[in-house]
């Protein structure tokens, strides 16, 4: 019982590294997991609210329309020299020559 007991134990030293051998060995076989995650980065530039005095140049002119029925939305009529625009929300009050902004709406 003992040869026998011992025979077991010895075969079962021997047998354990060919079983350890053969499942690594089909852990490589198998291909790699890749894990691919996408990540997405939103910018918003966010432009600081108009001062008075700021001068408007002709690229952020080109931008911003104008607002001809200035009565629509309770604006006072403009000086001589003077035009109303929107930028966004904010109504602009700004001399035609030089692009000095003189008033500001915000967010009518």
């Amino acid at each position: 019982m003992k040869k026998i007991f011992a025979a077991l134990l010895s075969a079962s030293f021997l047998l354990s590294p060919m079983v350890v051998s053969q499942a690594s060995a089909d852990d490589h076989r198998r291909p790699p997991v890749v894990v691919q995650k996408k990540v997405v980065i939103h910018k918003t530039v966010v432009r600081p609210h108009w001062k008075k005095g700021y001068r408007v140049n002709a690229s952020e002119r080109s931008r911003f329309s104008n607002v001809n029925d200035y009565r629509r939305y309770r604006l006072a009529p403009p000086p001589r020299g003077y035009r109303w625009v929107r930028a966004d929300r904010d109504f602009l009050l700004i001399g035609i020559t030089n692009g000095v902004i003189s008033n500001v709406i915000v967010g009518r």
